[in-house]
């Protein structure tokens, strides 16, 4: 009889443990709010339009195409311009004003704009920046650009810019901020663009703006 006892003692404490585990609330992983693109052309076109154009393409070659930029580099840039961790006075009046639903509306929204085009100006160079995005510069350990950006300057989503028909003065005057010092958002960016001299950078940034 005490054996009996104590295995219908213990099935209940098994019953109630499992009735215990089976009433314990689920947690959902927390919903990720999705873009709203809407807002993000308003905002886009308040705030950024008159540097960028209207559709993210930018008329002006000292201002960045954003038109088919990945999302994430956006996002990330404007929360460093907010941050000075990426220091542009310009860039900072704007991105401060922005919250971080804000900058993921505005990037979402110009990434689904087309990229317009761009095309390389110097014959000589453009063959000079072909063989460095291509292939790096070896003896000194420059790396290919084409290895992070892709052969086609699409970029890696999440990872590394969109470059394809990038404006060449743009390009210029970051990969030249990165390797004097003006620009400190890359680690991998300064070490880069401290082994290109002059040429180099204005060849390399050339490639880029026919690259499609």
């Amino acid at each position: 009889m005490k054996l009996i006892a104590q295995l219908i003692i213990a099935a209940s404490v098994a019953t109630l443990a499992v009735s215990s585990y089976a009433e314990e609330p689920k947690h959902e992983a927390p919903k990720v709010a999705k873009p709203d693109l809407a807002k993000g052309e308003a905002s886009f076109g308040a705030v950024c339009a008159a540097c960028h154009g209207a559709d993210g393409n930018s008329g002006t070659p000292a201002y960045p195409k954003l038109a088919q930029q990945h999302p994430e580099y956006l996002v990330k840039q404007l929360q460093e311009f907010k941050s000075d961790k990426r220091n542009n006075a310009v860039m900072k009046g704007f991105a401060s004003a922005l919250s971080d639903e804000d900058m993921k509306n505005i990037a979402y929204w110009v990434t689904s704009k087309k990229a317009k085009p761009g095309f390389a100006k110097d014959k000589e160079l453009v063959t000079l920046g072909e063989r460095i995005y291509r292939g790096g510069i070896a003896d000194r350990q420059v790396p290919a650009c084409a290895g992070c950006h892709s052969p086609n300057g699409a970029g890696i989503p999440s990872q590394y810019p969109r470059l394809s028909g990038q404006h060449a003065d743009y390009s210029i005057a970051q990969l030249t901020a990165f390797r004097d010092g003006g620009r400190k958002n890359s680690l991998q960016m300064t070490q880069v663009a401290a082994k290109l001299n002059d040429r180099e950078i204005k060849a390399v940034a050339d490639y880029i703006a026919g690259l499609r």
